[in-house]
């Protein structure tokens, strides 16, 4: 049942030596669960591992205690049973529906050689049970005393797959749908903080006449239609927390017993980090994107480029709709690569341009295959037969493979770049060079507070680091410079002039450019003049009474700048307030939280105008990115302001109630970076793939005028596409699936160039490959932004029901067809998905997911925002924070302390831990940390004299200070964003924020901790599977 690995090479339809040697674990972690409109499965090259929790307890007898058995792996399993369910249930989708669940049950003869975490449910007693690492026992379990096993246990275990003992006993939560009761007043539902004791199991019995404890989101029972068939329940919606356990035996659950995101990140650094991945094998899962290694291009796109949701796809339409796993792939064109990797290669066929089939027109790859003695070659999208071009020919060696192969970089190696042709330009020219405008916010605000000058101060050192081609000596990128509060100041930094000129446009209704000569100008030639109007761009205005700006008509003015110049480019806009300035693009305060949880609450996250969409699509037509960094002390509606930032491919900062002495680091640190980054301007992305299946959805920061074309004005090297794939026709298990990404674009140095990604999956008709293949951390990106899609026209309820019915029945797919036959009551999770339902609650969890009045609006759209265009790196941490024990480093040593899972009872008062997700970080002090450690680190005697409003960390010169600012740092460059510090000492009221990315606990704004989650998904496979 094993599906052979592929070497990508000619010719194509030769079978090559499979990817032998993965161990098990080799798999992404869990991954997501799916919803909405996946009419596909993830492929797979071979038999997945299963995780299983199951218990042989009688109904009755307690559960004796005894020393767990051994197993291939170290993931504890966990069973849960919710009585019993109904027998049918309607599927929701995005765009439409589902079909029921029941397709006939996939075939599987042979039983996955797996470790297996079993998660038992036997009739009303969850039961969590421990099992260490070794080989696979070759006798069952003991059977404990009471009722005969085969009366109410599963069968014997077959080899290799692990049943587990007994462990303690704990009631799951009641069946019943929880969704028909009222909600409660909040204040009654507020029974003490929520998230200060995580896991806690032992809450009261619910008494009759009662109203409902904590448990399930009180507004799913008042809002909007119910869906058809069964109601999903998600745990912890009160504000206290987790699901209600009823019963008298209840024993706090191990949380090591279930599986471990942090466990799945260290095994695979432990067997493929530092090791070199080669790129040769089709449909080979890659290492994880925490797992450092080195990537060798061999004819595949290279991972930090190209990663897919499962790389063996489903053979058929029906498959992939029986697994519901979403088929998708994660693009990053223009990620940066090791300086231990090789660069991308650049291919200049002079004006004949690159070399196209003539009927897909997918551009020549390692996936055509040579033919005739080299004269022709056949296409590996269409199979479509093609002459080669005379000064193409070259002969073939004796296995049919060209002579010159490894001299061609579009031959033998899955990424590289063209030169373009004319052809490829706008109206036939070569294009100009980009520039760079910066905008800046004069009002009377940003004056008093000093950010003008500090803007101005920078930009006299960063522009000398404007990023440039590797073989410039300069930057060929031009700048210019605009202020504006009601209206619009131009300023000429002509390098001829003695001092700089202003031009200043009254009429913001239809605005113009004043000037062209003068305005966009090379930096090194103009630095005086430069220099010299940032000295006095603060002075000029700090008389100025102010108040009041426009928006998008400096937008507008920036479009037409580059527009006039003939050029692409990027827009730095500086703003601090709603604009409520008479002028196209006025806004007014719409923050109205009483939208929350009703069917108008998506119009919050869509913009109050039409204006800012239509700004938005000039601005793409024109190659004109917006870069947006925010500075308000209010509402400022980033729905609304920060659409053009999106359609055009740009970065969205934001910075609350700016203050010089705190925030100033975070502000031009980010600005550093911004500035500094590498960029494609101009760019139009296509993605090709073989026949039997298309693309048919993208997600991002995107435009898409048509169907196929996805356009950004300009796409840096954090950027992400997301891209869904459905069947159109069977797949060809031999052929398999080819996806070729071309995207064309503009060089920092006005060069036209065409880059090309491709890669090669496995397909199979056999689901178990499907989800051997599966990496959780890609599903997790595709589930979040198309959640974070599907919420700009749907209720957040549905979306969440969505989401939770998704992942059940990937798991139920995967337990009815995949696994040994068994018990209802046994969960059993795939290998490649054991931590897929903790990320899956952490994304139900996050600010935009969980519809509260008390989260404000504008910090969901921005963290809507920042995630539509993340990398699955991004979102792995995102979602899954890394938590450090600062307090157990080796001072001595380069590695950093291992990571510990994200719950509160992973703290201790004698500790310190560092929490960083790419967007926050926190320093958090326990109130018995070691004085040497509080001395070494803020060089202050003592817990109590360490101040919580320092935002960085004082440079003392001692190990202790200097290994955690080195690790700060690592951390920090590996992020888009710069995380500014917040120091939170235990029990202090800022503590409660900080308990918010412990994402493995309940959270004060209702979200279920990861255990009462899992009792959740588990109810629901068991009514799918009833």
């Amino acid at each position: 049942m094993n599906q052979q690995g592929y070497v990508a090479m000619p010719p194509y339809s030769q079978s090559q030596p499979g990817m032998g040697g993965f161990s098990p674990g080799f798999g992404q972690p869990a991954s997501s669960p799916l919803y909405g409109h996946y009419g596909e499965s993830s492929p797979s090259s071979s038999v997945p591992q299963s995780v299983m929790l199951k218990t042989n307890v009688p109904f009755g007898s307690t559960a004796p205690i005894g020393p767990p058995p051994q197993s291939t792996h170290q993931f504890n399993q966990m069973n849960l049973q919710n009585g019993p369910s109904s027998t049918t249930q309607q599927l929701h989708r995005f765009p439409g529906s589902h079909p029921p669940y029941g397709h006939p049950s996939q075939s599987y003869p042979n039983n996955p050689s797996s470790s297996s975490v079993q998660l038992a449910n036997q009739l009303g007693n969850m039961q969590i049970n421990n099992y260490g690492s070794n080989s696979a026992p070759s006798a069952p379990p003991c059977v404990p005393s009471g009722p005969p096993q085969s009366l109410h246990g599963p069968p014997p275990p077959r080899p290799q797959q692990m049943a587990l003992p007994p462990g303690p006993q704990i009631s799951p939560p009641p069946a019943n749908n929880l969704n028909s009761h009222p909600s409660l007043p909040s204040m009654a539902r507020q029974e003490g903080m929520p998230g200060s004791s995580p896991m806690n199991t032992n809450l009261p019995q619910q008494l009759p006449g009662e109203p409902l404890g904590p448990g399930f989101p009180p507004q799913y029972g008042n809002y909007g239609p119910p869906m058809p068939g069964a109601q999903l329940s998600y745990p912890g919606g009160l504000p206290t927390g987790p699901a209600q356990m009823a019963g008298p035996q209840q024993r706090k659950l191990d949380p090591d017993s279930i599986p471990s995101p942090i466990q799945v990140i260290e095994n695979d650094r432990a067997s493929r980090g530092g090791q070199i991945y080669a790129t040769n094998i089709r449909g080979q899962v890659p290492p994880l994107v925490t797992t450092d290694c080195v990537i060798q291009d061999q004819g595949n796109a290279s991972p930090r480029y190209l990663r897919c949701t499962t790389y063996c796809f489903p053979a058929s339409s029906d498959l992939a709709k029986q697994a519901q796993i979403p088929l998708a792939a994660i693009i990053k064109p223009f990620a940066n690569v090791l300086p231990n990797e090789t660069p991308i290669y650049m291919v200049n066929h002079g004006e004949t341009g690159p070399l196209r089939c003539n009927r897909c027109k997918a551009y020549m790859c390692p996936f055509m295959q040579f033919i005739e003695g080299g004269r022709k070659y056949q296409c590996g999208f269409c199979s479509c037969v093609n002459d080669v071009p005379p000064f193409y020919f070259q002969h073939l060696d004796h296995v049919g493979r060209r002579i010159d192969y490894y001299e061609r970089p579009e031959l033998s190696l899955g990424s590289y770049e063209y030169v373009a042709t004319l052809d490829y330009c706008r109206n036939n020219k070569p294009p100009q060079p980009p520039a760079y405008i910066f905008m800046i916010d004069v009002s009377y605000n940003n004056i008093k507070s000093g950010l003008v000058k500090l803007i101005c101060d920078e930009l006299k050192t960063v522009l000398d680091r404007l990023p440039r081609e590797e073989q410039e000596e300069s930057s060929s990128i031009r700048v210019g410079f605009v202020t504006y509060h009601k209206v619009l100041h131009f300023f000429n930094v002509k390098s001829n002039l003695a001092q700089p000129q202003m031009m200043v446009v009254t009429d913001v209704g239809e605005v113009f450019v004043p000037l062209l000569d003068g305005f966009l100008v090379n930096f090194q030639e103009s630095r005086s003049v430069i220099n010299n109007l940032l000295d006095q761009i603060p002075e000029m205005f700090a008389d100025s009474n102010e108040s009041e700006t426009v928006f998008a008509p400096v937008i507008q003015a920036g479009m037409e700048a580059l527009k006039a110049a003939e050029c692409a480019g990027k827009l730095f806009i500086f703003h601090a307030s709603l604009p409520t300035a008479e002028a196209p693009g006025k806004l007014k305060s719409r923050d109205d939280r009483k939208l929350v949880n009703t069917e108008k609450e998506k119009t919050l996250f869509q913009p109050q105008t039409n204006i800012y969409e239509t700004l938005g699509k000039d601005c793409v037509a024109n190659g004109c990115c917006v870069d947006l960094f925010l500075f308000p002390n209010q509402y400022i509606d980033v729905a609304s302001m920060g659409l053009v930032t999106m359609l055009t491919g740009g970065t969205l900062y934001k910075y609350n109630n700016f203050q010089m002495n705190s925030d100033s680091y975070q502000f031009l640190s980010d600005l550093r970076k911004n500035i500094e980054k590498r960029m494609a301007f101009d760019a139009i992305m296509r993605v090709r793939t073989s026949t039997g299946f298309r693309a048919t959805d993208f997600l991002g920061a995107i435009y898409m005028n048509n169907t196929t074309d996805v356009e950004m004005a300009g796409v840096d090297c954090n950027k992400a596409v997301t891209v869904e794939f459905k069947h159109d026709d069977k797949l060809n298990e031999d052929n398999g699936a080819l996806i070729q990404c071309a995207v064309l674009y503009t060089s920092m140095n006005g060069q036209r160039r065409l880059r090309v990604h491709n890669t090669a999956l496995n397909c199979s008709s056999q689901l178990a490959d499907v989800y051997k293949s599966c990496e959780t951390d890609a599903l997790i990106n595709f589930f979040v932004k198309s959640a974070y899609k599907a919420i700009l026209s749907q209720p957040l309820k549905t979306v969440r029901e969505i989401l939770v019915n998704q992942t059940a029945r990937m798991l139920a797919c995967y337990r009815k067809n995949c696994a040994t036959p068994s018990a209802v009551s046994q969960l059993i999770l795939p290998d490649s998905m054991k931590v897929l339902p903790v990320y899956m609650n952490c994304l139900l969890k996050s600010c935009v997911m969980m519809g509260k009045p008390e989260i404000p609006t504008d910090e969901r759209t921005l963290h809507r925002q920042l995630v539509m265009s993340m990398d699955v790196a991004s979102t792995q941490l995102l979602f899954y924070p890394q938590l450090l024990p600062i307090h157990s480093m080796d001072i001595n040593s380069d590695v950093f302390p291992s990571a510990v899972r994200c719950s509160e009872e992973r703290l201790s008062e004698g500790g310190l831990f560092l929490l960083a997700n790419g967007v926050h970080m926190f320093l958090w002090l326990g109130v018995s940390a070691p004085p040497e450690v509080i001395q070494g680190i803020f060089n202050v005697p003592s817990f109590a004299h360490v101040s919580t409003e320092a935002t960085r960390l004082p440079e003392v010169e001692n190990p202790y200070s200097t290994k955690l600012r080195s690790m700060i740092d690592h951390l920090q460059n590996k992020t888009p964003y710069t995380m500014k510090i917040l120091i939170v000492k235990q029990r202090d009221q800022p503590e409660v924020a900080f308990k918010q990315f412990l994402v493995e606990d309940k959270n004060i704004y209702g979200g279920a901790s990861y255990v009462d989650f899992l009792c959740c998904v588990h109810k629901e496979i068991c009514q799918l599977l009833n």
